[in-house]
């Protein structure tokens, strides 16, 4: 089954024409990768996808169920980690925080309470579950918002640079929970400037460049394509396909005058 597809999706601001009739294509259970330059349309997609973008043509279905004409339905099943953490309550508490997303979701009293409280053992916030939202760290923010999304335990998850802000032991923690997340059943789609943290973990990966996907293809097969079909040389890695496909790897290097 189709956990997401994006058909013809357009979306400009002004004259900025920031997607181009985009197509994407998500199966249910991948984990999925999308990558690209910083503004090549990463983000906005997925505003588009969470509902806080009007896109000016196209189409987006979430299993099976458009998302224009199914709002409420459709975002019961998607749990969306943006890059910011803008989406906390500064003045709630962490505690608050998750039981107002329990409540939210219409999750019964005993489930809350009992994933509230492996969600902090989890990570490793305990002693911070009764301070307030604004005294916690990037990192820390990073996995309260987390730990809201898995909370209600949506079926598309959507990670806007899940990495950003964590230390090394919770890196390793989130890359082994995607797996795990996985293995449920669920669908994943990351977008991650860390190349190396895609290619380990995905099962397929896109390159978004000027609002198009200029490159697709099954993660374990990105070192058997060609990037020299005369020599028959293999690409060595995502980076490589990256850089030879987007804007940035064609930008030629400056120099500051004085180093």
């Amino acid at each position: 089954m189709t956990a997401l597809s994006i058909k013809l999706l357009s979306k400009s601001f002004g004259s900025q024409v920031v997607l181009d009739n985009l197509d994407l294509e998500i199966n249910q259970g991948q984990i999925f990768g999308l990558i690209g330059p910083n503004g090549a349309g990463k983000t906005t997609t997925i505003n588009c996808i969470a509902d806080l973008l009007n896109f000016n043509s196209g189409k987006i279905e979430i299993f099976g169920q458009d998302l224009v004409s199914n709002r409420i339905e459709v975002k019961k099943n998607v749990g969306i980690l943006f890059e910011n953490t803008e989406s906390l309550f500064e003045y709630l508490k962490g505690e608050e925080q998750l039981q107002f997303v329990g409540e939210i979701y219409g999750l019964d009293k005993t489930t809350i309470e009992t994933r509230i409280y492996e969600l902090f053992e989890y990570f490793n916030l305990e002693i911070f579950r009764w301070k307030s939202v604004s005294e916690y760290s990037k990192g820390m923010r990073k996995k309260l918002a987390l730990a809201s999304i898995l909370l209600y335990n949506p079926d598309l998850i959507i990670m806007d640079e899940p990495f950003d802000g964590l230390d090394t032991l919770t890196v390793k923690k989130v890359k082994e929970l995607i797996k795990t997340l996985k293995k449920n059943g669920k669908t994943i789609l990351i977008t991650s400037h860390i190349l190396s943290y895609i290619e380990d973990i995905t099962d397929e990966v896109a390159i978004i460049d000027n609002g198009k996907i200029v490159f697709q293809s099954p993660t374990k097969e990105i070192r058997t394509k060609f990037k020299n079909s005369t020599t028959n040389e293999n690409y060595e890695s995502l980076e490589e396909v990256f850089l030879d496909l987007t804007t940035e790897g064609g930008i030629q290097e400056n120099v500051l005058s004085w180093l």
